[in-house]
């Protein structure tokens, strides 16, 4: 069946070479072909619909992967050459029964991505990361980096993104841990999202986004487009390019904070730092940019400032007693992700950066993750609440059963409906 359906696809390909054609030209080609085969192979009706859909799939979708887009349960497409395809699906990893039919068919789908969004890949730059039409994230490996063939990965994000409301239902975190982060972000506290792949670290971004007031103008630079902020009228997105043919024209991460810098930005928001650029977002925190957020690649939130620190000295030659200095004024909160054992992403810390002692980044833990016991208070309470004064009034304060309050002064109304903040004992 599968070398017949080549054959009829290079037969139609043929066809229309060089030709205009529409979607309802390119399905007229495909009956008549199919009916043509259906007379002496006795196709029933059925197969000639799943046939229909592969081969108009094979021209104007992504072939073979274009029911996994479709499909909403769907979280991760993993190609691995022609050989096989992996799929996360239900938080469960699967092989997939399907694969392409050769080099060629997977080498078509990885130029038409390419093509969609003006990117380049091919044996001279093997590497590229790009986004589909549904904002779906790709990152494509050719040959010679990927010596046993090309390599596609494709992250799959919600048609409608996940609101702080839907992730307490999930369990990911508690109202207390919202009610907090809820009252950081109002008051402009610089938040860092940390965790490892497939965590939920952009999900947690776009939903912790929405408790920015909505006058605020919020300028977001990424390597693709994934974010999804809402409700912000004044919002402006950037994103990276990659050099032409000749080398040039390329746009970095560190270009746009830069040059976001001069567009009167009210919060920074970089979908996800990863070298360099690490020291320009930071000294955009410390030149009165509040309320800027961010992701990155850790295991830990201790080991997100380790990464940072990195980062930060590939971006200039300073001192690391100057890169420590730099991100202890510039960072506020860490908030670190994970997935566990039950495969459910969760927050599991809540960290406070305190500035330095002794040489080091001093940050105390809020809020933990336990187990047993789920995200619990730790009995450490925010102790850098000039923001919180400034804008409420007041100081956070977690009570001893986890409640989070504002002493003096109640939380006031924030965009989501999520469970109020308890009020203090009298």
């Amino acid at each position: 069946m599968r070398e017949e359906l080549k054959r009829i696809r290079r037969r139609i390909a043929a066809e229309l070479q060089e030709t205009d054609y529409s979607e309802a030209a390119l399905l007229m080609h495909i009956d008549r072909a199919l009916t043509e085969w259906g007379r002496d192979s006795g196709l029933s009706l059925k197969e000639k619909e799943r046939y229909r859909k592969q081969l108009l799939d094979s021209f104007r979708g992504m072939d073979i992967l274009q029911p996994l887009l479709e499909d909403d349960t769907v979280t991760e497409i993993m190609v691995n050459g022609t050989r096989s395809i992996f799929v996360e699906k239900n938080n469960r990893m699967l092989l997939w029964d399907r694969h392409f039919s050769g080099r060629e068919a997977l080498d078509d789908v990885i130029q038409v991505m390419a093509a969609s969004v003006n990117r380049m890949v091919n044996t001279a730059t093997p590497i590229a990361d790009l986004r589909l039409a549904d904002g779906s994230r790709v990152n494509i490996v050719l040959p010679p980096a990927a010596p046993d063939g090309p390599v596609v990965t494709i992250r799959k994000f919600f048609k409608d993104p996940l609101t702080m409301e839907k992730l307490l239902a999930l369990e990911a975190l508690t109202p207390a841990c919202v009610a907090f982060l809820r009252s950081a972000v109002i008051c402009g506290c610089n938040i860092f999202i940390s965790g490892g792949t497939g965590s939920g670290k952009t999900t947690f971004l776009n939903a912790l986004s929405a408790f920015i007031p909505a006058e605020e103008r919020v300028i977001t630079i990424e390597d693709s487009l994934e974010l999804q902020l809402q409700g912000l009228p004044n919002l402006v997105r950037m994103e990276t390019r990659d050099p032409n043919l000749e080398g040039i024209g390329r746009i970095s991460i560190r270009d746009l904070i830069r040059t976001a810098l001069r567009m009167r930005p009210d919060r920074i928001v970089v979908g996800e730092v990863r070298g360099e650029e690490a020291l320009d977002m930071l000294q955009a925190m410390n030149t009165g940019h509040r309320g800027s957020l961010s992701t990155g690649h850790a295991n830990s939130a201790a080991h997100m400032l380790s990464r940072l620190e990195t980062m930060a000295l590939m971006g200039g030659e300073l001192p690391l007693a100057a890169v420590r200095s730099q991100i202890a004024s510039a960072l506020d909160l860490l908030v670190h992700l994970g997935r566990q054992k039950d495969k459910k992403r969760r927050v599991l810390s809540v960290c406070e950066v305190l500035g330095m002692e002794k040489g080091e980044i001093r940050i105390e833990t809020i809020l933990e993750y336990k187990d047993k016991s789920g995200l619990r208070f730790t009995g450490h309470q925010p102790q850098k609440t000039e923001k919180w004064r400034e804008i409420f009034g007041s100081v956070p304060c977690f009570r001893e059963d986890g409640a989070f309050w504002l002493k003096d002064e109640a939380v006031p109304a924030a965009p989501l409906r999520i469970p109020a903040v308890p009020e203090p004992d009298p």
